[in-house]
């Protein structure tokens, strides 16, 4: 016996291996994707091990849909899966919402929204109603997931890889919500004119879905001063959107060291004064400067806004307006407004990443400065053909009716890219350092740690539209029934800016799906089904006969 185990040994390993495997007491898995799609991040396996309560994940996917769909489908569970394995508290389950009866109401009540689908079957077109969302349930909290990701100007099958490119982040980020003792605070600025509650009442909708919110208000009543700070302190993140109130030094160098104490920022900026509600009535209107006595601050950080306008002939937004009159009546169309440029992303920051274009209006140029330890990410910039309309100036209506076609005008559309949006990223230098104002301030910081804040060049970029007193979704333009990506641009910003765990960095995975070429599939159908018919069928042949002839051959 032990003669034979000696022999044997390198198989009786082999054996009580596989016995091993096959109970599952060895678990061994090897991710041999060229991207590690089912590889998770550092990141997310954190946020996973803070679950200590059971969580449900119900998944609103399941039902006859296409092999699309299958396919998301499929790549969701094989993430649940993962998560699983991770942390055992966490489990789910698919429901088909038609087939358990559940109203659209109810579902739309939990925060989704149908996708219709129109599918061909034996030549028949028949449409159907999905609900692409998931739900996530803990310790009595609720938070949806959309599994589709909704992007304008892109391919079905584009649309699919990035919305399975985008599955983990989405899962991930909100149960990193829901997981967080903590929400994290936010706090907005309104003592300097700024946007009304009615403006911007769809962006503060969403974000006390996910953080703590509130008015940043000095004690006073009147203005920020330095015994203002302790109360600053208690918010991570302050927006400043569209203050039309110049800001006093005492005011600047308490956002500043609020700043330098580690305070992000979200800057939406209106440099100068030109509104579209004023145009619209009047036809005409002075685009002028607007003193905001920011200049120096935003200077030490590294950026400067002009006083001036860009004018995008190439990237524009459309608005409705009247161009003419039949028999009294009125004739509108939608035409290219070249105030209006919208924001492309560039791919190279996820704050941007996979999200509908962003309508700025009436924009000013944005100049980076070489700051030490300050890095700079441009955002969103001008397509290549634009103009820059100094002020004052006059702005009115009748350019939109000038044909974009004509070479004079489009001759002076030559001033190249111009950046409406940047993200500034290090160590900021106050811009106090070696002014008389910070002599009599305690504590006082001359160079903050590591720091984030984004600074947008048009603070309208926040300003949801507002229709018989009843505001709109931000980025729905009511004239043209477009949707443009301000909801989540500036969402994605409140969450890089408070991102300490990198999980934002999961919106730039890329999944590469290896799609068949659909049109030669169609060509090629029927010769491939008789090819994966009969090349089995005639392997299992040849080998059967060649068995055959062996066994003659060997015992004849």
């Amino acid at each position: 016996m032990t003669a034979f185990v000696k022999k044997n040994i390198g198989l009786l390993i082999f054996l009580l291996i596989g016995l091993f495997l096959a109970k599952g007491v060895v678990y061994i898995r090897l991710d041999l994707t060229s991207d590690k799609r089912y590889t998770l991040t550092e990141a997310t396996t954190k946020v996973l091990e803070k679950v200590d309560e059971p969580m449900e994940v119900d998944v609103y996917l399941d039902g006859d849909f296409p092999a699309d769909f299958k396919q998301l489908q499929s790549e969701t569970l094989s993430l649940l899966d993962e998560f699983r394995r991770v942390n055992p508290h966490i489990t789910y389950k698919l429901i088909d919402p038609i087939k358990e009866k559940i109203s659209q109401d109810t579902l739309q009540g939990m925060g989704m929204e149908p996708s219709a689908l129109r599918v061909e079957k034996d030549g028949i077109s028949t449409q159907i109603i999905l609900f692409p969302y998931a739900t996530i349930k803990y310790k009595g909290y609720g938070h949806t997931v959309p599994l589709i990701i909704e992007q304008a100007g892109i391919t079905a099958d584009e649309q699919m890889s990035q919305s399975i490119g985008n599955l983990e982040y989405g899962f991930i980020s909100a149960i990193d919500k829901l997981s967080n003792d903590h929400l994290k605070t936010v706090g907005i600025l309104v003592n300097q004119k700024e946007l009304n509650k009615h403006e911007m009442f769809s962006f503060v909708n969403r974000i006390i879905q996910d953080y703590n919110f509130g008015p940043v208000f000095p004690e006073d009543g009147k203005s920020l001063k330095i015994k203002d700070l302790s109360a600053m302190k208690k918010f991570d993140a302050i927006i400043i959107a569209k203050p039309r109130k110049a800001f006093t030094d005492q005011e600047k160098i308490t956002i500043d060291q609020y700043i330098m104490n580690g305070g992000k920022t979200l800057w939406a900026i209106d440099q100068i004064n030109a509104e579209m509600d004023t145009l619209l009535k009047s036809n005409k209107i002075v685009a002028y400067p607007y003193d905001l006595n920011l200049t120096d601050l935003l200077f030490s950080y590294g950026v400067r806004i002009k006083p001036a306008v860009i004018k995008d002939i190439q990237n524009t937004a459309y608005i409705n307006l009247q161009v003419g009159e039949v028999q009294g009546n009125a004739q509108n169309a939608k035409v290219p407004w070249v105030y209006f440029p919208l924001g492309f992303s560039l791919n190279n920051n996820p704050i941007t990443k996979n999200i509908n274009p962003v309508r700025f209006e009436f924009p000013s140029p944005i100049d980076t400065l070489p700051v030490p330890e300050v890095k700079k990410t441009i955002l969103y910039q001008s397509s290549p053909y634009t103009n820059i309309q100094g002020t004052p100036s006059y702005i009115s209506l009748e350019e939109a009716k000038i044909s974009i076609k004509d070479s004079a005008n489009l001759m002076a559309y030559n001033k190249g890219q111009q950046i409406m949006a940047v993200l500034l990223e290090g160590r900021f230098a106050s811009a106090y350092a070696d002014r008389i104002e910070s002599s009599g301030i305690q504590n006082f910081i001359t160079r903050s740690k590591s720091n984030k804040m984004i600074v947008i060049s048009d603070g309208d970029v926040a300003r949801n539209q507002v229709i018989k007193g009843q505001p709109l979704p931000l980025g729905f333009d009511y004239s043209t029934g477009v949707t443009y990506g301000n909801e989540e641009f500036l969402l994605n910003a409140l969450n890089y800016l408070l991102d300490d765990s990198g999980l934002m960095l999961l919106r730039n995975r890329t999944i590469q799906m290896r799609l068949l070429n659909r049109q030669t599939l169609m060509m090629e159908r029927s010769y491939w089904q008789w090819f994966n018919l009969l090349v089995p069928i005639g392997g299992i042949a040849i080998i059967g006969l060649g068995f055959i002839f062996w066994r003659r051959k060997k015992f004849s």
